[in-house]
């Protein structure tokens, strides 16, 4: 199957709700949306310490609420009838380890987007079993000990190269993101697909604008399906590119892998590789780069952690990095759909009920996290959080990727530049992403 696609080809499914084919939610027998709204575009306009306050009230009075639409959805339905908002770890932790009840084949966001719109952009994502478990088996095998052997080699030299570029700023100022955060993870992912040179740019500047449908900069006057569309079009057109290359040169690549990689005699067609390269775009350079950013941001905040953090860095570092994703909690938002009748937080859930789940409330529940506004590097149960989903069949795949980064990258930033802070960030307008645009870097190298 080819994997070029126009996005004009989805204008008539974005729009029309009978190309949707799934259960249709309902209001029927639903409270009146609960006052404590969190579904408007200024909630999430604020910082997450902000969001943070309202959160503390749903999880103290309501935490499985009735909500309306939210208002930034990618395509809005005027029949939307609301979703349920899951704000407690425990039950963030229960619908995402249930997957019989709550599906995640109808989508991850808000929205109800087309069936062959979710494969086009989130891949195994927004699928369940068994075709989940095949496709993730399949991609599971291009990630060999050997493979990942490989990729810790070159995070290590990657690190130490993008600190290299900060050591030589004479000015003593950077931003950290465009300097610092954006380009280890965007190097390591084109690396370990083996992307060339000249379409390294078209990756990063697309895997952005895929998270960023609500961000009035990003969106410069564009519609929000749009440019999701036309970024995930354009991914898949470098995924085919890649194939491409890769079947007429294998080279020692993730790329060359999955083109490879086979589970029962099955392998991957090129549309599922595409869809895949996709959904890696993002999740293996965004999340990464948003939780350096605020871990040096916390950093500056609670010097006290750095220093004890440098002290064994070594002995320490496993389970800080727990921390530092508890506290950055990137990622949101997820979506499952209902489709047995249950109940949840004391709520009768109906099937056809979308399920949204809020992973930065989860990861400050006050019942599950001593003090959660604090960034305590010795937490003992840091790694309770909800940073890469709360467990079940979709918990993040690349994990331990983004670990080896964030350890590389730090060992590199703390012990070379020992006199460093941020200001403000400039955060990216999302219901999805918890992101950093832009965020200035003092830094001195005299200790």
């Amino acid at each position: 199957m080819t994997a070029t696609f126009d996005a004009t080809d989805f204008e008539s499914e974005m729009y029309d709700p009978d190309a949707v084919d799934m259960i249709p939610a309902t209001s029927e027998g639903k409270p009146e949306h609960y006052p404590v709204d969190i579904s408007t575009k200024a909630f999430w306009n604020q910082t997450s310490e902000q969001r943070e306050e309202t959160f503390k009230v749903l999880r103290r009075e309501q935490p499985v609420s009735w909500q309306r639409p939210v208002d930034d959805a990618v395509t809005p339905d005027p029949d939307d009838p609301g979703y349920w908002a899951v704000v407690s770890h425990a039950d963030i932790v229960k619908v995402s380890r249930d997957n019989d009840t709550y599906i995640s084949g109808q989508g991850v966001l808000f929205d109800l987007l087309p069936p062959i719109f979710l494969e086009l952009t989130q891949s195994f994502l927004a699928m369940d079993n068994p075709k989940h478990d095949r496709l993730r088996k399949l991609v599971a095998s291009a990630f060999t000990p050997r493979q990942i052997a490989l990729i810790d080699d070159k995070i290590a030299l990657a690190a130490k190269e993008v600190v290299d570029g900060v050591v030589a700023e004479t000015s003593g100022e950077i931003d950290f993101v465009t300097s610092v955060a954006k380009v280890l993870p965007t190097r390591i992912f084109c690396d370990i697909m083996g992307i060339p040179e000249h379409l390294r740019d078209a990756t990063e500047k697309n895997a952005a604008d895929i998270v960023a449908w609500a961000d009035d900069e990003v969106l410069a006057g564009r519609q929000a399906d749009e440019v999701q569309v036309q970024a995930a079009t354009n991914l898949h057109d470098i995924a085919t590119e890649l194939i491409e290359l890769k079947t007429a040169e294998p080279s020692d690549d993730l790329i060359t892998s999955l083109i490879n990689a086979e589970v029962d005699g099955q392998k991957l067609d090129e549309f599922e590789i595409g869809s895949f390269f996709v959904l890696m775009a993002v999740a293996g350079t965004d999340t990464t780069r948003h939780t350096s950013s605020f871990t040096v941001r916390a950093f500056t905040q609670f010097p006290e952690q750095k220093q004890w953090l440098m002290e064994d860095y070594d002995g320490r570092i496993t389970n800080a990095i727990e921390e530092f994703v508890r506290y950055a909690c990137p990622v949101m938002t997820f979506r499952r759909t209902a489709v047995v009748e249950t109940e949840l937080g004391g709520k009768k859930i109906v099937p056809g009920d979308k399920v949204v789940m809020f992973y930065p409330s989860g990861c400050m529940d006050e019942k599950v996290f001593d003090n959660p506004e604090q960034f305590d590097l010795s937490r003992e149960n840091a790694k309770a959080h909800t940073g890469f989903g709360g467990g079940g069949v979709h918990f993040c795949l690349g994990n331990q990727l983004a670990k080896s980064m964030l350890k590389a990258l730090f060992r590199e930033l703390l012990f070379r530049i020992p006199q460093f802070e941020v200001g403000e960030p400039e955060l990216l307008g999302t219901n999805f992403m918890r992101g950093v645009k832009r965020m200035p870097f003092r830094f001195s190298l005299e200790t």
